[in-house]
């Protein structure tokens, strides 16, 4: 997790999770547009060197990067432009790793390189980081073990909230009534109709819990949230099998409230529209706010 140095003077961070299914499995959910869209955010991948990884993180927040390794099923390199000229990071190469495990499961490693003679980037990588260890590989791991290889209708759904980002989340939370003891959430009645497991998001990891204190993307999410962590990730049974995450972020003097869900199979199929519907009418009615400029 922390900020390590290559060979090649270059600065790294990288984190990992071990999951279940082949490394053709893995791979599929890992380095296909197909794939990656039924656990993280909307991405298509051209799958060759050469070609391009466009991932879609919310309004005007397009991810572009191409190819320069590709590795089936073992690894692949995609780089991106940093912002160099403008005070970026320069390029950053993304690779992602998948090895083999016995007894049917594998590990996946995603490794983030960026050229700096500073450390002024080192808090900003190490939140990437801190994201695939903390987030995004426990969606994956579900993904892999519940619903692999299935067909995914997802959603991803954003508003922008003039309120402070502890005020946002409880307003978040006001959707959900939330059983701890069962860890079962449920929605209210003034909200649209979900219910499922609540997954773990502890960490208690010493590298990670380090990170809370040294980025300040991270320092800047749980500022005011107390031992709360502004996230909750469902594994719903409600509006059909599938994920449910819901964070905040905050941007500048707004806080974006983000909502994705991925529902699977033909049930997953007929209840998508419906529910992307219901919960952009519920995002709408709380946060009556436009886009920050």
């Amino acid at each position: 997790m922390p900020v390590k140095k290559d060979k090649d003077g270059n600065r790294y961070v990288e984190a990992e999770v071990e999951v279940p299914g082949s490394p053709e499995q893995v791979w599929q959910a890992i380095a296909t547009g197909q794939g990656i869209s039924s656990w993280f955010v909307p991405t298509t991948s051209d799958e060759c060197v050469g070609g391009n990884t466009v991932s879609r993180f919310g309004p005007g927040m397009d991810a572009v990067a191409k190819i320069t390794a590709w590795n089936s099923p073992e690894s692949f390199v995609a780089e991106s432009e940093g912002g160099e000229a403008e005070g970026g990071p320069g390029k950053v190469a993304t690779e992602w790793i998948v090895e083999a495990r016995s007894g049917g499961t594998c590990v996946v490693r995603v490794v983030h390189r960026w050229f700096a003679e500073t450390d002024d980037w080192d808090g900003e990588f190490e939140g990437h980081a801190y994201g695939w260890a903390s987030s995004f590989f426990r969606m994956l791991r579900l993904y892999l073990t519940h619903f692999a290889g299935q067909k995914c209708s997802a959603f991803d759904l954003a508003a922008f909230s003039n309120d402070s980002p502890p005020d946002t989340w409880r307003a978040i939370k006001s959707a959900f009534t939330i059983d701890e003891k069962a860890q079962r959430a449920e929605s209210r009645p003034d909200a649209p109709k979900v219910s499922g497991n609540l997954e773990s998001l502890e960490i208690t990891d010493p590298a990670l819990l380090r990170v809370r204190e040294t980025s300040p993307l991270v320092k800047a999410a749980l500022e005011g949230q107390g031992d709360e962590t502004p996230e909750l990730l469902l594994r719903l049974d409600r509006p059909a099998p599938g994920i449910a995450h819901l964070f905040i972020m905050p941007m500048g003097e707004q806080t974006m409230v983000s909502i994705r869900f991925f529902l699977y199979g033909d049930e997953g199929a007929a209840a998508a529209p419906k529910a992307e519907a219901e919960w952009n009418a519920w995002l709408a009615a709380r946060f009556p706010h436009e886009p920050p400029a």
